[in-house]
């Protein structure tokens, strides 16, 4: 494989396998995720603060503390599509924009693979067409191994934590090596020794009697994810490492991927959990519950709905069919169904509950055992002003910069160069130039 610059993987991948079950392998992941996730932060609350590289801090009352919320504030792309040694920071707001072909949408692509493999997906899963992530000059090494780098920093309680992952796209998908970092020492790494095996080397910092633990992980799953399966915490090192796993886990299962399908977002839709899909072809059955559940979200939807839709807009209601589906409408004099809309007015709409939302609304992974305060909601939109005109441009990005203030969602979209024109004059919105 060409450079892939970190660890690399290896052995028998029977020690996860007889410990979990493949089937299983996923649920008792979360199963233990959940079980470790208030002990680790715990350690963290309860721990002295340290002064060294703990970056941003913000400060209350004089004094300096961390981030209480998980969240990645830097994006890296070593290696990945035509990225080569990127590093890109992230903001509450952040856009990536560039000329076609710039790799805009890779950098979200990477973003969210990222997410699902911290969210216990399998790399086959996440990289069904792995060998096109690949940089397209990248040669393949002696043994015919080709493949990619990307990773990510994750800020919070602990401080800055460093994930990077190499993965071996030909001539077979696996991930070939793994680094969890933070402060400067590296708390997992991953190796790959027998390439005939379907297993890397672990090793995770210990501090204890020995100094660090070894053991065979699989290698299409992120090991990262997989260490609250594994450490015991019985040692100061093995909460430094649980610590340090369960920020990267949580800021990365605390994703949205948003794409506004408006051609399926028309018809009248049957009741259901009302949590919003990806691409939002459920936006009437989601408002039917809104309207009830969330009433002042809902009235402050309808307000943002006047200010991007054409006419005089009163009211954002929902009328239910004799067949039992449910249809959403605009009031202004008389009920507009949501159909006859343009397609920019129902994008508009759909991005604007994003963002007045929150997980328990998204159909996502959702972090019950986590605190609120401890989460943060990232939306991914991929061709964030598709189809939108400069009022609701304005409009989203004035609603996105006021909510993403109070940290408890942040953005993460690909815009076209009028819009990035736009947004480099609004205060709290982050560009990323991306050059050819």
């Amino acid at each position: 494989m060409h450079s892939t610059g970190g660890p690399t993987p290896d052995s028998d991948a029977s020690a996860i396998s007889t410990l979990v079950p493949a089937p299983a392998r996923e649920a008792a992941h979360r199963t233990a995720h959940d079980a470790g996730c208030h002990a680790a932060y715990d350690v963290v609350r309860d721990s002295p603060r340290d002064s060294a590289g703990d970056v941003p801090r913000h400060r209350v009352g004089g004094s300096a503390r961390r981030p209480a919320r998980p969240a990645v504030t830097e994006l890296r792309l070593s290696a990945f599509a035509s990225h080569r040694a990127a590093v890109h920071p992230m903001g509450p707001v952040t856009l990536f924009a560039g000329a076609s072909g710039s790799g805009k949408s890779s950098a979200l692509r990477a973003y969210e693979a990222l997410a699902r493999l911290g969210a216990g997906d399998d790399l086959a899963t996440v990289f069904p067409d792995a060998a096109d992530c690949v940089p397209e000059r990248a040669r393949p090494d002696a043994q015919g191994r080709r493949g990619f780098r990307i990773g990510c920093t994750v800020d919070g309680p602990v401080g800055p934590v460093h994930l990077d992952v190499a993965v071996q796209a030909e001539p077979r998908l696996r991930i070939v090596g793994e680094r969890l970092t933070c402060r400067g020492r590296t708390l997992l790494a991953t190796a790959l020794r027998d390439p005939g095996r379907d297993a890397v080397q672990a090793e995770w910092h210990t501090a204890g009697a020995t100094p660090v633990t070894r053991a065979p992980f699989p290698d299409d799953l992120l090991g990262t994810a997989l260490l609250p399966l594994r450490v015991a915490g019985k040692t100061k090192g093995q909460l430094e490492v649980l610590a340090a796993a369960e920020q990267v886990v949580v800021a990365l299962r605390s994703v949205f991927v948003c794409d506004p399908r408006p051609d399926r977002m028309r018809a009248p839709v049957p009741t259901g959990e009302g949590r919003l899909r990806r691409g939002c072809d459920n936006l009437a059955e989601v408002l039917h519950r809104t309207r009830t559940d969330c009433p002042r979200r809902h009235a402050r939807l309808a307000s943002v709905a006047g200010a991007g839709c054409a006419g005089p807009v009163t009211g954002l209601g929902v009328e239910e069919m004799p067949d039992g589906r449910v249809r959403a409408v605009l009031e202004r004099g008389v009920p507009t169904p949501l159909g006859r809309l343009g397609d920019g007015e129902l994008r508009y709409l759909a991005l604007a509950l994003v963002l007045l939302t929150g997980p328990g609304v998204l159909a996502m992974d959702q972090l019950a055992e986590v605190p609120d305060a401890m989460r943060t909601l990232t939306v991914l939109a991929d061709g964030f002003d598709r189809g939108l005109d400069h009022r609701q441009i304005r409009e989203l990005l004035g609603l996105a910069t006021t909510i993403c203030t109070g940290g408890h969602i942040r953005l993460v979209a690909t815009v076209g160069e009028t819009v990035a024109a736009r947004a480099r004059e609004t205060p709290g919105v982050s560009v990323v130039e991306l050059e050819r």
